[in-house]
């Protein structure tokens, strides 16, 4: 099968094994790259409102790409749909313009979602590093991904979360938050993840749980090039990173069961964990691309 009638059928036959709410209105991005001599390219792109592809720019070999959002940001019944295609040996690297703003949703079949879907060639490369996800008091999200890895592929992708706009008194104050991540080498399963907070029937003020931390972070990276001198590269890494003064910082980093390595990391300012997961990503780009992270957006 080719691969883009493979990834056709990955987003519009796979049933998630989750309850997503009930969309009213679907909108896609659909993109795939190539590499063209030393420089990868956008080959083919497609879009509907409101979001799409904002800006592209050559970062010397890889692309950098931009994702907009025309959009005030999710509202109740929003589905985002995200396909990429990254062919082999190009080199992507992905962000978008704004924070991931979620809207309250009014009643227990509503809220938002997305789902994002990667698949890269042989030795392949995908950076996903988007700005923070804000849950505004009463919003439901439901946020997938889909990672699908050929030999020597490099799929490295960060995440913070925010309990909600905290200057305005808003701690957790959100319905729902759902999120679920499924990596795969070839047609194996090698990671799954399905996290699920529901602030108003857990006590995530618990020690073993956020404690006194409001916001999260994750970074996760897969490919069969990922083993123990990656993890303990992270880890100097982070071990050396500078805590900012009133901005405590807690951090964990593993290897995954199969061709991966993920960070977590629990702190109480947005920017403070972007820095932390920046510094992991760094140091995972020298082991595994030879490339210092010399672009910040």
């Amino acid at each position: 099968m080719r691969a883009a009638s493979r990834i056709a059928t990955i987003m519009n036959t796979m049933q998630p094994n989750i309850v997503t709410p009930e969309a009213l209105r679907v909108s896609e991005l659909r993109a795939s790259f190539r590499k063209r001599d030393a420089q990868t390219v956008l080959a083919s792109k497609y879009h509907t409102a409101p979001i799409k592809i904002a800006k592209t720019f050559p970062l010397g070999g890889p692309l950098g790409v931009i994702v907009m959002d025309v959009s005030p940001g999710l509202l109740a019944g929003d589905r985002y749909e995200l396909q990429w295609q990254i062919e082999e040996d190009a080199h992507v690297c992905l962000t978008n313009q704004s924070f991931t703003k979620v809207h309250p949703a009014p009643d227990e079949r509503s809220g938002s979602s997305m789902k994002q879907v990667f698949e890269l060639g042989a030795g392949a490369v995908a950076e996903w590093m988007p700005e923070p996800t804000m849950l505004y008091r009463d919003a439901a999200f439901v946020n997938e991904t889909e990672v699908w890895l050929a030999p020597g592929a490099v799929w490295m992708g960060a995440d913070v979360y925010c309990p909600g706009r905290t200057l305005r008194g808003e701690r957790f104050a959100y319905r729902e938050f759902r999120n679920k991540l499924n990596v795969y080498y070839g047609n194996e399963l090698i990671y799954a993840q399905h996290q699920r907070i529901l602030p108003a029937s857990q006590q995530l003020a618990a020690p073993g749980c956020m404690a006194d931390m409001t916001h999260a972070g994750v970074f996760y990276a897969f490919s069969d090039r990922i083993g123990t001198p990656e993890a303990e590269a992270v880890r100097e890494a982070l071990g050396g990173f500078p805590i900012r003064e009133g901005q405590p910082l807690i951090w964990g980093v593993t290897l995954t069961h199969k061709h991966g390595l993920a960070v977590m990391a629990a702190g109480n300012a947005a920017w403070a964990l972007q820095e932390a997961l920046a510094a992991a990503w760094s140091a995972l780009r020298m082991r595994l691309l030879l490339q210092p992270l010399t672009f910040r957006k």
